[in-house]
């Protein structure tokens, strides 16, 4: 069994500057019928125009297995550091729909 591990090892290379990372505080989803866009964007306040730092295209499939496992990710923050309470500005409105992470 343990020999069977190790050939399905993938070995994951992560060069200096991708390591670095890009801030994002909003992302853009859209798909297609076979693809998932996601653009990862820098927006500050007051600006006009923000950057997108990355683009990442999944197939469907990958898209959902990576949205299992944000799912997981975030329980087991919310388990070690408490649950993320969403923060909505006092003047968002009734319904408080304010998500910048919002396709």
């Amino acid at each position: 069994m343990e020999n069977n591990n190790k050939k399905n090892e993938i070995k994951i290379e992560l060069t200096p500057e991708v390591a670095h990372g890009h801030y994002a505080n909003l992302a853009m989803i859209a798909h297609s019928p076979t693809e998932f866009f996601i653009d990862f964007i820098a927006m500050a306040p007051n600006m006009p125009q923000a950057k997108v730092q990355s683009r990442i295209i999944m197939s469907p499939e990958n898209a959902k297995q990576l949205l299992f496992a944000l799912r997981e990710n975030v329980e087991r923050y919310e388990n070690t550091f408490g649950v993320i309470e969403r923060k909505v500005p006092k003047n968002a409105g009734n319904n408080g729909d304010m998500n910048p992470f919002k396709a």
